[in-house]
């Protein structure tokens, strides 16, 4: 080679010689492997980092110039492929596109405006970082044949995000090549469409089988239709209707949906379809919004602009404690979750303050990526160290304006191991925030159940305990332990009923006239979080209760409280409530959160002097006291609103009569239950349980009396039985988990295993939701950081001037320490 010193062809010759010793140590990777090039798996170094990556040769896993050294101690791997990527300038006149689709980094997506890099590559040999440059005919041909096999394969952390950035794409649907269609004369004009049953001109469907035009559903926040559309196919169960408006010569843009299978669908026959009725689909213009573009259009609504303080110039924050995070694509209920999480101390003691990356990496397994221990730690030193809190670069210039974004972390390692056990969170769709927080503590409790004492998990469980009285007036106290308290808003409280009444006449003026109102000028309740907490406590009605005092089924009346308060309370606002003519509706309403709560007179008391228990059993009391039975008033309106009867039957089951709003709630967030059509189980002659299943829940640490119950209750299924216990159903009396008995004590005795105090609390943080519902939308985080609220919107991190903290989904309260 040209220009080469004898020094250096001798220093090459001694690298080379080291090279072939460790030939054994290099592995040619099969097309089964994992193979890591993207990302560190024990921290967030990239090939653009300082140092570059290094990737194994042998176990094909990555790391960063600061951790490779550990890995050669811990395996003595010593061959690596390092990785180095150089930024290109990008030119300054490169145009903005317009968005199209709800997505990031594919055509119609959002423009990143993404650089493009230069890569270098170099075999490294350690200890002493000996250095041979690829591409080279001089070095082996087993290295080179391994170099170009991970070079050509698709990064294990780009394969776990090969599903699309945008919604999933539509099926067929069934009902397409069999739909019929009946001959009735009806011919649909091009243009002048009205709903056949009000006076609805505009979110018009057309159903395919008779040619009825009618209006689609009203949506959460009172705009839409009036369900006449879901109202015919009730009616008569024809499946399809496509929406008119979005009819074009490109028929694949026409927006299908099919009722039976609830989801837009793709409709392969749509033209000979709208034949059918006369229609010329070629002439026709769009004039209306898909599902799909009416999701993009919330970027403009009032909510979605005050939750993300759009508008305002946020002052970007960096350093420790301050790094945002990335968007993988739908990834915002984790991001959010996880920065509050994160500002929690028991979270940042656990996993930052009290375990460092190596003692982490030394306790791993081989593979650190699939240990949710060590990706907890990496997540809270990407989060809390301040290394990576930077701005982000534009065109090789730092971005230090107003709304800069910063480089941030993108959590994907994190992300596929606490979804792996999860069908939902490992896709690529929103999810609910709530149900992720959840999923996380769970998985968080599991991996610490050897040492709970470490579990920072604890410090968000409390204790539930619920009081029964039947009409004997003798009482049963069921317990259960709990991560979040779910509040009903009661509507009645709403504090602004003057103003609610003005707003309601003027909206039916403006209706009148067929205008249609600013989200300005929409008048929202504002109801105070004190009283949502005060419905927690209240009374209420359990219909369908066994009491063995009478035995017989009756009314209870039951009542709840805390029998322990934790050192963070998280506050779930229900905001689905059913409106007049039971249909389902989103609240739209503020809650009037105070910084400062104290729930002291929500402590349990337990059972008081002259109280009496409900005896163990009445005659033939514990069979007849474990069945639950629907109540059929509840079950009659909810199938009245065209669900399934089945279905209805389990939501009245599973909310123990409480009312039709609550058996509501539960159907909506159980709609896609793998066994929602599966028969309900019934007891049967002495419930004889599988005793392997009784010894599976009682290695979770269960009680085995216990674990029978639960199994018991839910027809032997392990997955039930242990939901069962931590959510007890109220109206099966004495036989809950940890029901007082007759011979129990007389007051409420707290766990030691909880957390405890007194019960003064401050906010801390904010989870917010914009969207019609958890499962599409967006989440945004606030946190109370150092004295002031910081906003994180994903990767964009700044002081918020204006915390949402009236419009928050979930509310993360401290206990104030005395």
């Amino acid at each position: 080679m040209p220009g080469r010193t004898a020094f250096q062809e001798n220093a090459n010759t001694e690298e080379m010689e080291v090279l072939r010793m460790n030939l054994a140590k290099v592995r040619i990777p099969e097309p089964t492997n994992r193979i890591y090039k993207q990302e560190c798996c024990i921290s967030f170094d990239t090939p653009k980092s300082e140092g570059g990556l290094f990737v194994d040769m042998n176990t094909f896993l990555a790391f960063g110039k600061d951790y490779v050294g550990w890995n050669f101690e811990k395996t003595g791997n010593p061959v690596y492929l390092h990785i180095k990527q150089t930024k290109k300038a990008i030119p300054e006149d490169r145009p903005l596109k317009k968005p199209t689709l709800l997505a990031i980094g594919v055509d119609g997506g959002f423009d990143n405006q993404e650089p493009e890099y230069d890569e270098t590559y170099n075999i490294i040999i350690l200890p002493d970082y000996a250095t041979l440059p690829f591409p080279s005919v001089q070095l082996p041909e087993k290295v080179r044949l391994a170099v170009d096999a991970i070079l050509i394969a698709e990064g294990a952390e780009r394969k776990e995000q090969l599903a699309s950035w945008t919604a999933d794409k539509k099926q067929i649907s069934e009902h397409a090549l069999t739909l019929k269609q009946i001959d009735n004369g009806v011919i649909v004009p091009p243009s002048g469409w009205k709903c056949a049953k009000c006076d609805k001109t505009e979110n018009l469907w057309l159903n395919l089988s008779d040619g009825m035009i009618l209006c689609g559903r009203k949506l959460w926040d009172g705009s839409g239709g009036n369900n006449h559309a879901i109202d015919h196919y009730n009616e008569t169960h024809y499946p399809l209707a496509v929406k008119l408006g979005t009819i074009t010569s490109d028929l694949e843009g026409a927006d299908v949906f099919s009722y039976p299978e609830d989801e837009s669908v793709t409709d392969p026959l749509l033209a000979e379809h709208l034949a059918f009725f006369g229609i010329d689909f070629s002439s026709l213009q769009k004039t209306e919004m898909t599902t799909a573009e009416k999701e993009l259009d919330q970027n403009t609504n009032f909510d979605w602009n005050r939750i993300q303080e759009s508008g305002q110039e946020v002052e970007p924050i960096y350093g420790p404690g301050y790094t945002g995070l990335v968007n993988l694509g739908n990834s915002c209920y984790l991001a959010s979750t996880m920065q509050v999480v994160f500002s929690t101390h028991s979270f940042c003691s656990r996993y930052y303050k009290n375990q460092n990356l190596k003692m982490a990496f030394d306790n791993a397994p081989a593979d650190p990526t699939v240990d949710l221990n060590m990706q907890l730690t990496k997540l809270a030193n990407g989060l809390l160290s301040g290394k990576y809190s930077m701005p982000a670069v534009q065109n090789n210039d730092v971005d230090s304006s107003p709304n800069s974004k910063q480089e941030g972390i993108r959590p994907r390692m994190f992300k596929a191991v606490i979804a792996a056990s999860h069908p939902e969170f490992s896709t690529m769709r929103q999810q609910d925030a709530l149900e992720f927080f959840l999923h996380l503590i769970e998985q968080v409790e599991r991996i610490h159940s050897g040492n709970p004492n470490l579990d920072p998990s604890r410090s968000f469980k409390f204790g539930i305990e619920e009081r029964l009285q039947c009409p004997s007036g003798k009482v049963a106290y069921n317990k259960r332990h709990d991560y979040i308290l779910s509040l009903n808003i009661p509507l009645d409280k709403a504090t602004n009923k003057k103003e609610l009444d003005e707003f309601q006449k003027y909206k039916t003026q403006k209706e009148a006239k067929g205008e249609k109102l600013s989200s300005e000028e929409i008048v929202r309740p504002r109801v105070p979080l004190s009283d949502c907490l005060d419905s927690f406590s209240s009374p209420e009605d359990v219909q369908g209760f066994f009491s063995t005092a009478l035995n017989t089924r009756t009314t209870a009346i039951k009542t709840a409280g805390l029998t322990s308060f934790p050192d963070y309370l998280v506050l779930h606002m229900r905001k689905f409530v059913m409106e007049a003519g039971w249909v389902p509706k989103k609240l739209d309403v503020y809650i009037d959160a105070d910084d400062i709560i104290d729930i002291s007179h929500m402590r349990s008391k337990g059972l008081q002097p002259g109280e009496e228990l409900l005896p163990e059993d009445g005659p033939g009391g514990q069979e007849e006291s474990t069945k639950v039975m629907a109540n059929e008033d509840i079950v009659s309106q909810l199938a009245g609103m065209g669900f399934n009867h089945l279905h209805c039957q389990k939501a009245a089951i599973n909310t123990s009569n409480v009312g039709v709003e609550e058996a509501m709630n539960w159907l909506l967030s159980h709609m896609d239950d793998p066994d929602i059509d599966a028969p309900i189980q019934k007891e049967a002659g002495n419930n004889d349980v599988d005793p392997s299943k009784i010894a599976m829940l009682v290695s979770f640490g269960f009680e085995e009396e216990v674990a029978k119950k639960a199994l018991k209750a839910s027809g032997g299924d392990i997955e039930k039985a242990t939901d069962w216990i931590f959510n007890p159903p109220a109206s099966s009396g004495p036989m809950d988990m940890d029901a007082t008995s007759s011979s129990g004590p007389t007051t409420t005795t707290v766990d030691p295993t909880l957390p405890d105090g007194n019960g003064k609390y401050r906010l801390i943080g904010l989870v917010s939701h914009i969207g019609s519902n958890t499962q599409c939308g967006h989440y945004v985080a606030h946190v109370y950081k150092e004295g002031r609220w910081v906003i994180f919107n994903d990767d964009k991190v700044g002081v918020s001037k204006d915390p949402p903290k009236d419009m928050a989904y979930l509310y993360f309260y401290e206990r104030i320490q005395t």
